[in-house]
């Protein structure tokens, strides 16, 4: 009876794992070995702060969720050795740029690769999603690049307009 009931904690556990997957926008793998508490402390610390769920599962429970979900065989080759996972669901970029600032600071762990989208991205694919900037600067970017020609537009109206109204008052004033 306890097998039974072991058994279903695990295919629960799987699931819980699969929504997990599904729900995130990216995920990175990487190998903690090497780091002390108060590094991974700090690590988690930054990753609730941005919004990143930050955790260590079992390579076979997260491979059995991922072959449920029918993921690209490439992502196998990723869970070997301990793993730690960040999820990122509402900023894609947030995790990678995280792990790649705290690798490059404490000179331990490494980056596995992970997934963007629900697509198998290697180390590179990774470290390039860490080069870019923040979903709020994005946003920011994006609209001033949208009011730009709006200013543009209503400053020359603004022009027309006077001289226009240079134009009109003139021989209004001669009458």
């Amino acid at each position: 009876m306890a097998n039974a009931s072991i058994i279903k904690m695990k295919e629960q556990h799987v699931q819980e794992i699969g929504e997990k997957i599904k729900k995130a926008q990216s995920i990175v793998l990487f190998d903690y070995r090497g780091l002390t508490v108060e590094e991974d402390t700090d690590l988690r610390n930054q990753m609730r702060k941005a919004g990143v769920e930050y955790v260590v599962l079992k390579n076979s429970m997260v491979e059995r969720a991922c072959r449920e979900l029918n993921m690209d065989e490439k992502v196998y080759e990723m869970l070997k050795g301990p793993s730690a996972f960040a999820f990122g669901y509402e900023d894609a970029v947030a995790p990678a740029k995280i792990l790649k600032d705290f690798v490059k600071k404490v000179k331990k762990c490494a980056v596995k690769g992970g997934l963007v989208d629900g697509a198998v991205t290697d180390v590179k694919g990774i470290e390039a999603l860490a080069d870019l900037p923040s979903r709020e600067v994005l946003i920011a970017r994006m609209l001033g690049s949208m009011i730009s020609p709006v200013q543009g537009l209503a400053i020359a109206l603004d022009q027309v307009a006077k001289k226009l109204g240079d134009g009109a008052e003139t021989p209004a004033a001669a009458e």
